[in-house]
């Protein structure tokens, strides 16, 4: 996902650079937590589980290998999707670029490694908005 323009001045003007690095370089073009491969489509299914091409196995959702594939599986829970690595950082503070503090992350680890800190701007956003509109239009009607 792209910098929003408001945030960019919190990055380093090498972030690109510094993103690669830690992307291709350090964690080889594949997830930290999951081992999914980047640029690659992969055949998963809605829990986690995903088809690793290269070593012909099914993988959970934290990138173990699985003994055993799915059972029975319904054609309407198989999904393919490309994966696209992004550099995340682990405090949620863009301007702590330290090492240690950045880990490549597909989408699917990305969004859950930054679930409770996009709740929280949701609360914030939906909050700013209530205080605009009592301020503005007068007390806000939910619903």
């Amino acid at each position: 996902m792209p910098i929003r323009p408001q945030f960019r001045w919190f990055y380093p003007i090498d972030w690109r650079e510094l993103s690669a690095v830690i992307r291709f370089e350090r964690a080889k073009g594949c997830c930290e937590h999951c081992a999914r491969p980047h640029g690659r489509i992969v055949i998963c299914l809605s829990d986690g589980r995903w088809w690793d091409a290269g070593r012909s196995a099914w993988r959970d959702g934290q990138g173990r290998l699985l003994r055993h594939g799915p059972e029975i599986i319904s054609l309407a829970e198989i999904r393919s999707t490309r994966v696209y690595l992004a550099t995340a950082h682990l405090d949620h503070d863009p301007a702590n670029n330290r090492p240690r503090n950045l880990k490549a992350l597909c989408q699917r680890c990305h969004l859950r490694h930054d679930r409770d800190e996009h709740r929280r701007q949701r609360w914030l956003t939906l909050r700013m908005r209530k205080a605009l509109g009592d301020l503005f239009l007068g007390p806000y009607k939910f619903g």
